[in-house]
């Protein structure tokens, strides 16, 4: 099975960069992959994506070793499994705040026995090998965000949820969830006292930490601090602000 870079990368001890993509193209995607990113994450919650989008991307994408990545509307078994069927080698839960809502994702993204995912790889062998239903389940990624006060709260239980392997925060609805801003690249003492939480409960547990950021600059002191994982900026932030730049040159 083509091999997972996350998790190479993971080994040596070292974080991983990720590129959110959200405006749901095909050469979007293949252009940023190109670039040498270890991942990108397509957004079928916010994003621009549907079904047959991801498929389209994820073709795009495969052609370099950029980890594909998918983030899915909602913990909807089906939807998981239609990700994963597609070729992403992870799938990113939104608003995890049990350890029932973990368990039933994770389980959603294995094959039994660990989990009850049905068979039916359409296009993931093809891009992942003729071996993908023997190598799938310690290959590719489940991972769910914490997001919220209850999330939080629970934050111990889910990471301990066995076959669990990445954390990720979403730093504007915990945000807004504490009765603070919602903004990504959080400074406010007490969303970043909830960070900081996160990270260690899922160190604590053996498990991958994740978090979105939108800002280069904060992303690296995330990594600094000690994230596994760390979104540093999306395709339409990049196109959006380079536009800018380049409107005020031209005035």
């Amino acid at each position: 099975m083509r091999r997972n870079q996350l998790r190479e990368i993971w080994r040596t001890g070292q974080a991983a960069n990720n590129c959110w993509l959200s405006l749901g193209h095909a050469f979007t995607a293949e252009l940023i992959a190109h670039q040498g990113w270890d991942s990108v994450t397509i957004d079928m919650q916010h994003g621009l994506a549907g079904h047959a989008e991801l498929c389209a991307m994820l073709a795009a994408v495969s052609a370099t070793n950029t980890v594909p990545l998918a983030r899915i509307a909602w913990n909807d078994p089906a939807s998981a499994m239609r990700a994963l069927d597609a070729g992403a080698y992870g799938v990113i839960c939104p608003n995890v705040e049990t350890r029932e809502e973990c368990e039933h994702f994770v389980r959603a993204c294995r094959y039994a026995p660990m989990g009850y995912r049905s068979v039916g790889p359409l296009r993931a062998p093809l891009y992942a090998g003729s071996d993908y239903l023997s190598e799938a389940n310690k290959t590719l990624l489940a991972v769910v965000q914490v997001e919220t006060r209850k999330g939080l709260e629970n934050v111990d239980q889910i990471a301990a949820v066995e076959g669990l392997d990445m954390i990720y925060i979403g730093p504007s609805d915990l945000g807004l969830s504490l009765g603070r801003e919602a903004r990504a690249d959080q400074t406010d003492r007490v969303v970043v006292a909830a960070i900081e939480r996160i990270l260690e409960a899922a160190k604590r547990a053996g498990r991958h930490a994740g978090i979105y950021c939108r800002n280069p600059d904060y992303a690296k002191g995330m990594m600094d601090k000690g994230f596994d994982f760390v979104t540093v900026t999306s395709d339409e932030g990049m196109i959006a602000a380079g536009a800018l730049v380049a409107r005020r040159f031209a005035r």
